[in-house]
């Protein structure tokens, strides 16, 4: 039998930030983890948004297969805005109760797509132990009723699952996670969570998802983060070491892989994506949120996307915006544009290849305009600015994400005791699968042949 399997995901730190940590002495147990492990860099998806990202990350799918288009986006079929939790104010704005049964039941539940596979299906379905803390893409086999005597709805998930307090499938003891936020309290239930589960070790897999360092860098910076959550992220991640006994033990039961959802980048600005769509109201919704938008076009509207997409060009908050055209992808900057479609070779494009200079570009702009739910336009934000929300609220002065840049997009991707050598976070779950002799989706595999 393979090693059992941690699979962590430190919401929001970069790669920079992780070699920091690494070379500085300031985090010992993710030191002593890359000092086991292999360490690279890796891609994220586009748009670099966390429900995006942790339903790529869960299913091994990119956002044309799992089909979750954003933190906020309109869903055509019931003519409303779907908002997954860009600040109190944006849920307000979309409709408070609607939002947060969107938020935990909804994602994962309608509409995360049936073709999609999470790890906890596909290895419970082959007989293991799968268990989740706080990740909130989660869907499962197992029937969990909530822990708030008003609420009845109930949450299908892995086996072992603890989601923010709101579900627990067992008594660990844990705190309160949601009573001080600013101070680290999420993670220091996740580590409360995560001690109990080593402890008895109560799994054959764990999704272990850490959310303070994300929170720390919208509010102080990228690198402000670093002073502020750095410590504790890594206090959460001993917590599982020094429960089976310390470094040593642990990694004598279990293999890791660690990694970020998406990175950050500094915001000094903010901007409103509706302003150059001003009369378009009747034929256009938009949304936006962090450093990614979307316009999607109403039933009878007079314009297309290519003349929103002119509509962008010299709007300085804007870097590129990207749409289908019949069979092609085609991404605009500075009035410039490339076309481009895949081929039995790669990729076939025409046009300024500039327009695209972002990692792993053509492939995750691919995937995410063809996701079902996804805007006609899609537009990622310039360096520097961000895009104002629902409620008006930004993290102008802070970090940020969402857009295709490097900075936004490229995370540290670090593997102890796996055979495998993931460049994307879509590839995680696959070689997890592959650990574990699970065959991964074939959705998983045509993927891994194009690569």
């Amino acid at each position: 039998m393979p090693r059992k399997v941690v699979l962590i995901v430190v919401d929001g730190m970069t790669p920079a930030s992780f070699e920091r940590a690494v070379e500085g002495g300031r985090a010992p147990a993710l030191a002593y983890l890359a000092e086991h492990g292999a360490y690279r860099r890796a891609t994220s998806v586009f748009p670099s948004l966390t429900p995006v990202c942790l339903s790529s990350i869960a299913t091994g799918a990119g956002p044309d297969v799992h089909r979750i288009p954003h933190l906020v986006w309109w869903h055509r079929g019931e003519r409303r805005i779907v908002e997954y939790g860009s600040s109190f104010a944006a849920l307000r704005a979309a409709g408070m109760a609607q939002s947060i049964t969107d938020t935990i039941f909804n994602m994962n539940e309608r509409h995360l797509g049936r073709e999609a596979v999470t790890a906890f299906e596909a290895l419970e379905d082959a007989g293991l132990v799968t268990a989740a803390v706080n990740i909130t893409c989660y869907r499962g086999r197992t029937r969990h009723s909530p822990t708030l005597p008003w609420m009845t709805k109930p949450a299908f998930g892995p086996k072992r699952f603890f989601y923010y307090n709101l579900f627990e499938s067992d008594l660990t003891g844990a705190p309160l996670a949601i009573r001080n936020r600013s101070a680290g309290s999420i993670d220091v239930y996740a580590a409360a969570v995560g001690r109990w589960l080593v402890t008895r070790d109560g799994f054959d897999f764990l999704a272990y998802y850490l959310s303070d360092f994300d929170f720390a860098s919208h509010a102080h910076g990228p690198t402000g983060a670093e002073d502020v959550a750095l410590e504790r992220t890594d206090a959460a991640i001993a917590a599982l070491l020094d429960a089976a006994g310390g470094p040593d033990a642990f990694l004598e039961r279990y293999a890791v892989v660690l990694h970020s959802d998406h990175g950050q980048t500094h915001v000094e600005r903010a901007a409103k994506l509706h302003t150059p769509f001003r009369g378009l109201d009747d034929e256009v919704v938009v949304t936006a949120s962090n450093r990614a938008g979307q316009v999607y076009l109403l039933p009878g509207a007079r314009v297309d996307a290519a003349g929103l997409a002119r509509r962008l060009d010299g709007v300085e908050f804007v870097e590129t915006t990207l749409r289908r055209e019949g069979d092609d992808a085609v991404a605009r900057r500075d009035g410039e544009e490339l076309r481009f479609r895949p081929s039995a070779d790669g990729w076939e494009t025409a046009g300024d290849a500039s327009v695209l200079d972002h990692p792993d570009a053509l492939r995750r702009v691919w995937a995410a305009l063809a996701n079902p739910n996804a805007g006609e336009l899609l537009v990622s934000a310039a360096d520097g600015w961000e895009l104002a929300d629902l409620g008006g609220r930004h993290h102008a002065g802070g970090g940020s994400h969402g857009s295709l840049t490097a900075g936004d997009s490229v995370v540290p991707l670090l593997t102890v005791g796996i055979d495998a050598a993931p460049g994307r976070i879509t590839e995680v779950v696959p070689a997890v699968l592959e650990h574990f002799g699970v065959e991964p989706p074939p959705y998983a595999q045509a993927l891994a042949h194009a690569a």
